[in-house]
Parts: structure tokens; C-alpha cells; sequence
């Protein structure tokens, strides 16, 4: 079921990691990041946060928001998973806002922001990247071909000093930050642009048909 500001109310003490993206549409990937966090991670819950617009993505490929909220909780059939319209709520459009006003929200909940690695490749484009890190503890999931490249990123060198090792990451949660680790393991090729390819049925704005 889709929640929104109700959870913070109950979060305190708990520790949960934030997926965010467009979900355009939501995906096995995605679902395959979150339960590796839930175990890895040692989380109580992971929360998805569908972004009403990502401001790095063009609008003509982009499924109206309430579309992709309710398909996207119509998806994730998993009792560790929440799905959220919070930035929608909170009334944020970047990434560093929304982690902001929920530690805000909710001071005694543990946040862990959660990205692939294809992520971290690109993440220094974002708006206040390096307050992101300077936040809330960062899991990166490893994600093909970007395995070695993302850790030759900007962002990556600039916080190599600390990166937790991977052995240590059921820790993160309560690690100071700036802290990040990387999750190897099995990694999962679904993608949301192949998936949008091959779906004739996804509301796209601009679509024709």
C-alpha cells in the first residue's frame, strides 16, 4: 500500500533505506537492490521514493507521476518495501531536500540513502551532491559495466577515505556520515529504458499512441 508523511510518524528508531528514482516504470532491478539492502544492510524497511520529476531526466519519455505511483505499488509486493509520493508531499525536487526534511521529520530515524552504481558515476552532477554524503550514510549496489569505473568517480575519490568495507556493512546505518560502502554481489540487468522499449502499454507523455 502507497504511504506517505503518515510513516515518519512511526519510523523513530528504525532503520530505513531511501530508493529514489522516476520508476518509469519500477522494476525487478529494483526490487533486487532492495531486498539485498534489507539483508546486507541489516534495514527494517526500504522506502521508494517516486520523484514527481527527475530533474536530470527529460519529460518526453516520462509516465505521468500518480501513473507511475500506482503501478509502482501495484509492483512491489514485498513486505520490506514501501512506496511513497514523500517528495511529492514534502514538496522537494532534489535529492539533498528530500534527505533534509525527512531527518527533520523524523531525528531519531536511521536514513540510508541508497543508489547503483551507475549512481555514482554520475552523482557529482547532482544538485548538492557532496551534502548528500555529508548527510546520511550512502550504499552503493553493484551494477554492470560500471562495477570498476564508478569507483574511479569524482565522487568516490573524494570520499575514499571513507568508504566502509563491505564485511562491515550491516553497520552503516549507524555510522556518522560522510560514510558509504559498496555492495558487491549477484547483480541484476533489468533496466527501466529497456523495459519502457519493449511496453507499448506505459502512459508515456508525448506518446503518441
Amino acid at each position: 500500500m502507497t504511504r506517505h508523511l503518515s510513516l515518519l510518524n512511526h519510523a523513530a528508531g528504525r532503520r530505513i533505506g531511501l530508493l529514489g528514482g522516476s520508476f518509469n516504470p519500477a522494476h525487478e532491478g529494483h526490487l533486487f537492490i532492495s531486498r539485498l539492502a534489507l539483508e546486507r544492510l541489516f534495514l527494517d524497511e526500504v522506502w521508494w521514493l517516486v520523484a514527481p520529476q527527475n530533474p536530470l531526466k527529460p519529460l518526453d519519455d516520462m509516465a505521468p507521476f500518480e501513473e507511475r505511483l500506482r503501478r509502482t505499488d501495484e509492483f512491489a509486493d514485498h513486505p520490506g518495501i514501501i512506496v511513497t509520493g514523500l517528495e511529492r508531499d514534502l514538496g522537494t525536487r532534489f535529492t539533498v531536500d528530500t534527505i533534509a526534511r525527512l531527518q527533520i521529520r523524523a531525528p531519531q530515524t536511521r536514513f540510508v540513502w541508497l543508489m547503483g552504481a551507475d549512481n555514482l558515476a554520475t552523482i557529482h552532477h547532482w544538485h548538492r551532491w557532496q551534502e548528500i554524503f555529508e548527510s546520511v550514510p550512502v550504499a552503493v549496489f553493484d551494477r554492470a559495466p560500471y562495477s570498476f569505473s564508478c569507483l574511479a568517480s569524482r565522487a568516490a575519490v573524494r570520499y575514499r577515505r571513507h568508504r566502509l568495507p563491505a564485511s562491515r556493512a550491516r553497520a552503516l546505518a549507524d555510522v556518522a556520515p560522510p560514510v558509504w560502502t559498496f555492495v558487491l554481489g549477484p547483480r541484476h540487468p533489468a533496466s527501466a529504458t529497456a523495459i519502457r522499449a519493449g511496453d507499448r502499454s506505459f502512459g508515456f507523455a508525448g506518446q503518441d499512441d
